[in-house]
């Protein structure tokens, strides 16, 4: 682990006992918060340093460069238990899409297996056990369903910010903080480049594929969430700019299912 990392660390150590970082005059001052209600400011030579911001770039260019892809995603996340010490939870999706307008998700574990269909016109949210579907109207490309999904049915995938059109245009300009960590031989199968991220909401550690340039796993703690729970997502089986099968980014099926709101979970059901 390099010496900027090793700041970075020391600094959310010092920030934690309720001390703040004293800046030299050739340093910048970053704030970021560091626990629920509580920001720090930390002084840094490079805030974003190039090595970090190059590596986060070719990744974007990559992924952004693909007309066609698929991939495994499997999310860990953390959530308390009764002893309010962290659970860990899992999910696995398989994920197809085609740019711009083209998104399949099937998540077959842990859990009710759930579907996830948008041709550029409608989503549909399918969950074949209950046999129950949910059908929207859509906007025209996948980062602007992303958006209504997430404000009608609070729908999110822990790898959205992978399949966005411009993965580093979403992230720029919030970025606070970016910095090299080193290189891990023991993730995805192949050799990473390992980058440490940070911006107002959370702090991500992202490990991507020093020859292919492809995410292979993505670590995020989220400041504002009591516990600094984490979340982490694997990725595995890429395969990009391939035929896609007709018929991919519907069901037959989920159109023959009951029909029910696209809301959220927890919304109020609509007065008759």
């Amino acid at each position: 682990m390099r010496a900027r990392a090793v700041r970075l660390l020391v600094a959310a150590g010092l920030a934690g006992a309720g001390w703040a970082a004293a800046a030299r005059a050739d340093e910048i001052a970053v704030t970021i918060p560091t626990r629920p209600g509580v920001t720090e400011t930390f002084a840094f030579d490079a805030p974003a340093e190039p090595k970090a911001v190059a590596i986060l770039k070719a990744a974007s260019d990559k992924l952004a460069a693909a007309k066609t892809m698929s991939f495994t995603a499997i999310a860990t996340y953390e959530s308390p238990a009764r002893t309010l010490q962290p659970l860990a939870y899992t999910l696995l999706n398989e994920v197809t899409l085609e740019r711009p307008d083209k998104l399949r998700v099937i998540t077959p574990a842990d859990g009710p297996r759930n579907e996830f269909y948008y041709d550029g016109k409608q989503m549909v949210a399918f969950e074949p056990q209950a046999g129950l579907v949910a059908i929207a109207n859509a906007p025209p490309t996948i980062d602007e369903m992303l958006k209504v999904a997430y404000q009608k049915a609070a729908i999110t995938f822990p790898f959205d910010d992978v399949i966005a059109a411009d993965p580093y245009k979403d992230l720029g300009p919030e970025l606070k903080l970016a910095f090299y960590i080193g290189q891990s031989h023991v993730v995805g199968g192949v050799p990473t480049e390992i980058v440490g991220i940070a911006n107002g909401v959370a702090q991500a550690q992202v490990w991507i594929g020093t020859e292919d340039k492809l995410p292979r796993m993505i670590r995020v703690t989220y400041f504002n969430e009591p516990g600094n729970y984490r979340h982490l997502v694997e990725f595995s089986n890429w395969k990009l700019d391939i035929a896609i099968p007709p018929g991919t980014f519907g069901s037959e099926q989920a159109m023959k299912a009951k029909r029910i709101e696209f809301v959220a979970p927890d919304a109020e059901p609509a007065k008759k």
